[in-house]
C-alpha cells in the first residue's frame, strides 16, 4: 500500500491537482483494460477459470454490467468477487466523516451536501484506498432491510430531530459501500419482500427507508452470487431481480487435474516445518475429484474445494503428530497420513440418502483408488521387483502413522532401485538433507500401498491403525 499523506487534503486542493472524478464501474473499466495491454494479472490467485469463468467475467465488466455469479458451494465464487475490487484505483477521495463515501465533486448524502455547502472549496477529504471499499454480505432468510439498506435511527430521533429529517436514518451495508463492490452472497437465500427491495438498488440506484424515497444516487458494482438450483423461476429468486443483473455467469470446480493440484497447494496453509510431498497433493487432488463423481454423494450440493484443502492439512497434522511422539526431526507427510482425514471430512460431504451409515466407507474406497491412480502414474514404469523380493520368505513390514521414517526405513532394509522410488516423489529442487529419510520413507510407503492395491501385496490392520504389508 503505497502512502497517500502527499495527496490533496481539501477540495480546492483536489481541483487545483487535475483530479477527475470517473464513477466505480469507469474506474474498473479502464484498469482492467490497463492490465490486458500491459499483461498485468487481472485476477490473482484464481486457478482454472481462465478459457471459461474470466472471459465472461471481463466482458461483464467491461459493459459495465452488474453480475451475478451461479456455482455450487467451494467452487471460488467469493474468492473471485474479492479480487474484482483490486481492479479499482488505488486511492479515492472522500467526504471527510460521511458514512456514503460521497466523491467530493458529486456529494450524495444530505450530510456530504451540507457540508460541501458549509465549507466551499475548503472542505476536508479523506482518502479512501481500493481495499476499504469491498462491501460483503452473507445473505440469510432473517437478514432485514435494515441490514441492507438502512432504518430510521431511534438514538438520533432523541436527540430532537424531526422524523421527515433525512439525516435521522441510519444506513445499511449497500448505502455504505457506495463508490465499491459489494457482494451478496447466496441470494436466493434472503426473504422475497428483501429482494424486492434491491430492486430499486439495482435500477434506480435509490433506496427507500420506511416511508422516506431518498435519492442517492448510489455508484457502486454489485456481484451476487447463488446455487444455480435456486435461482430459478421455481426456486427461491423473483424474477425481476434477476432481469437487474446483467450478466450471469456459471462457475465451475477446477477442469483438470494440475488446476485441483495448483489450488490445493495454493490454498492449504500447512503449519511448523512439515512438508507434504507432490504426489499426496496428487493424491488429494484425485481423491476430491472422485468425491465429486461418486453416484453416493449428493451433486446438486457439491464437493468444496474447502474438502481438499482441510483434507492436506489434516494430512501434514498427523505427519506433526507423529514427529512430536517419535522425534522425528524433519516430519515428511505419508500416505498413512491420509487415513484419519476421512473421519473428519465426513460433515463436508453430503451423501445420498441411500449411503446413510457408509459414509466412512464409500470415503475409504474412493481414497484407496486415488492412492491407486497416483501410483500409477507416479511410479508407473518403475521396477518394483526388488521390493516385491523383500517379502518372498515370509517377512513382514508394518507401518503406520506412528512409525518413525527411520523405524520404516530399518524394517524395509536395504532396498535395489530406492534411489529411482525417491527421484520420483522428491521435488527436484529440495537439497535439504534433513528432509532425505522423510523423502525415503515417503516413496517406500507410497510404492508399499500401491503395489497392496495392485495385489502384489497383501495388507492387514493392525493395532492403532498401522498396517502391515505380507505376501
Amino acid at each position: 500500500m503505497s502512502d497517500h499523506a502527499d495527496l490533496p487534503p481539501t477540495l480546492g486542493a483536489l481541483r487545483a491537482s487535475g483530479h477527475v472524478h470517473r464513477t466505480v464501474k469507469d474506474e474498473i473499466r479502464a484498469n482492467l483494460l490497463e492490465r490486458m495491454r500491459t499483461g498485468r494479472e487481472r485476477f490473482p490467485g484464481i486457478v482454472g477459470f481462465d478459457d471459461t469463468v474470466l472471459p465472461q467475467l471481463e466482458r461483464a465488466l467491461l459493459a459495465g454490467h452488474d453480475v451475478v455469479l451461479l456455482g455450487e458451494r467451494g467452487q471460488g465464487k467469493t474468492r473471485l468477487i474479492r479480487t474484482v475490487a483490486g481492479l479499482l484505483d488505488e486511492w479515492t477521495p472522500v467526504v471527510t466523516g460521511c458514512a456514503l463515501n460521497d466523491h467530493p465533486y458529486a456529494p450524495v448524502s444530505p450530510e456530504a451536501r451540507r457540508l460541501a455547502a458549509e465549507h466551499g472549496d475548503d472542505l476536508p477529504i479523506s482518502w479512501r484506498h481500493r481495499g476499504e471499499r469491498y462491501g460483503e454480505k452473507l445473505a440469510t432468510p432473517d437478514t432485514g432491510v435494515g441490514d441492507l439498506i438502512g432504518d430510521v435511527d431511534p438514538v438520533r430521533l432523541a436527540e430532537g430531530r424531526s422524523l421527515g429529517d433525512p439525516e435521522t436514518v441510519h444506513y445499511g451495508l449497500v448505502p455504505r459501500s457506495n463508490r465499491g463492490v459489494f457482494c451478496l452472497n447466496e441470494l436466493p437465500d434472503l426473504a422475497a419482500r428483501i429482494q424486492v427491495a434491491m430492486l430499486n438498488v439495482l435500477e434506480e440506484r435509490d433506496v427507500q427507508i420506511r416511508g422516506y424515497q431518498l435519492r442517492l444516487p448510489l455508484d457502486m458494482l454489485v456481484i451476487a452470487s447463488a446455487n444455480p438450483e435456486d435461482y430459478t423461476n421455481r426456486g427461491r429468486i423473483i424474477t425481476p431481480l434477476k432481469d437487474r443483473f446483467g450478466a450471469q455467469i456459471r462457475t465451475h470446480y477446477p477442469p483438470d487435474l494440475a488446476d485441483e493440484v495448483a489450488l490445493i497447494a495454493q490454498e492449504s496453509d500447512v503449519k511448523g516445518t512439515v512438508v507434504v510431498p507432490p504426489h499426496l497433493v496428487e493424491i488429494v487432488a484425485r481423491f476430491t475429484r472422485l468425491v465429486r463423481e461418486s453416484s453416493s454423494v449428493d451433486e446438486r450440493s457439491g464437493v468444496s474445494a474447502r474438502f481438499a484443502i482441510a483434507a492436506l492439512e489434516t494430512a501434514a497434522a498427523s505427519a506433526e503428530r507423529r514427529a512430536a511422539l517419535v522425534s522425528e526431526k524433519r516430519p515428511v507427510a505419508r500416505v498413512c497420513d491420509l487415513l484419519p482425514a476421512v473421519g473428519t471430512l465426513r460433515g463436508k460431504v453430503e451423501f445420498e440418502v441411500s449411503e446413510e451409515g457408509r459414509e466412512a466407507e464409500v470415503l475409504t474406497h474412493l481414497l484407496r483408488r486415488a492412492v491407486y491412480d497416483a501410483f500409477r502414474d507416479t511410479l508407473g514404469g518403475v521396477d518394483l521387483g526388488p521390493l516385491v523380493e523383500r517379502f518372498s520368505e515370509g517377512s513382514t513390514v508394518e507401518s503406520g502413522e506412528l512409525v518413525s521414517a527411520g523405524e520404516l526405513l530399518e524394517r524395509v532394509g536395504p532396498v535395489r532401485g530406492l534411489s529411482e522410488l525417491l527421484d520420483r516423489v522428491r521435488p527436484e529442487d529440495e537439497d535439504d538433507p534433513a528432509v532425505e529419510p522423510g523423502y525415503a520413507a515417503a516413496a517406500l510407503e507410497f510404492a508399499l500401498e500401491g503395489l497392496y492395491l495392485n495385489r502384489r501385496l497383501s495388507k492387514d490392520t493392525v493395532a492403532g491403525g498401522g498396517a502391515r504389508y505380507r505376501t
